[in-house]
């Protein structure tokens, strides 16, 4: 499959393509003229880098799921690690939503008259 099916099929762009090559994440298996081919295999592991970064995950932290071979190693205590880095992500996400709710919906006539809007920025200034 040259990379002009594999961007198609994968939607990754051709220029993402070759990076992901020059950094050893995926391999052509040769050239047909000027263009790379490669293996259906590789759908999978760009789907594989897909739901990585969707998760957060870097590159090189992607890298290190595959062994030498190419084949997956799911490394469990990074996944474990990603998943409370999100947990803090998502309560700090919850305490924002509850302050912009707090200060769009406030019945003081000044923000700066309202006491929850005074410990917001009390909070932040120790931050």
């Amino acid at each position: 499959m040259d990379i002009g099916e594999v961007a198609k099929r994968s939607g990754c762009l051709p220029s993402t393509l070759r990076y992901y090559e020059k950094l050893g994440l995926i391999h052509s298996v040769g050239r047909h003229g000027l263009r790379r081919q490669y293996t259906s295999k590789v759908l999978n592991k760009l789907s594989i880098i897909s739901l990585g970064q969707m998760a957060g995950l870097s590159l090189t932290e992607i890298a290190t799921m595959f062994d030498e071979h190419q084949e997956l190693v799911i490394d469990r205590v990074l996944l474990l690690e990603k998943t409370q880095q999100i947990d803090e992500q998502i309560r700090h996400l919850k305490a924002v939503k509850k302050s912009l709710h707090h200060v769009a919906t406030c019945p003081q006539l000044s923000h700066l008259e309202c006491p929850s809007f005074q410990k917001m920025m009390e909070a932040v200034q120790k931050i």
